[in-house]
């Protein structure tokens, strides 16, 4: 029972969200094949789907050529995308891990703390 149920649930997504739909159409498809048929009898099946289907023909029947399965397409999935206007924020108060942190300390001949700062230092004016 599970299993024919998820069938049926199945079919109808694909159904509805897909171009599958379009295969529900097929007794138009054999109803117009007859008509055709009836018209000339010495038209094949292949001669009627390459009318309708690779060179159509704007005809006297061109609004039922249009109802045949994957003829028309129709975009049946849309979506819609909302931005809900009231929009809460919240804050939390975030604790904080206090780590001392080490600085390295140069100790080597070519760097020298004092000249480095000293070059960056504003000029000077000399006052007489």
């Amino acid at each position: 029972m599970k299993k024919l149920i998820s069938i049926l649930l199945l079919s109808l997504y694909l159904v509805s969200t897909t171009e599958l739909y379009q295969l529900l159409k097929m007794p138009l498809l054999i109803e117009h094949y007859i008509q055709h048929k009836n018209l000339n009898p010495e038209m094949s099946l292949t001669a009627f789907l390459k009318i309708h289907y690779d060179h159509p023909v704007k005809d006297s029947d061109h609004d039922q050529d249009q109802r045949l399965p994957f003829v028309s397409h129709v975009s049946l999935l849309s979506v819609v995308f909302t931005i809900n206007p009231y929009l809460d924020f919240y804050f939390t108060e975030k604790v904080y891990n206090t780590r001392e942190i080490k600085k390295p300390l140069y100790k080597s001949v070519l760097y020298n703390k004092e000249i480095f700062n000293s070059i960056w230092q504003p000029p000077r004016f000399l006052q007489s």
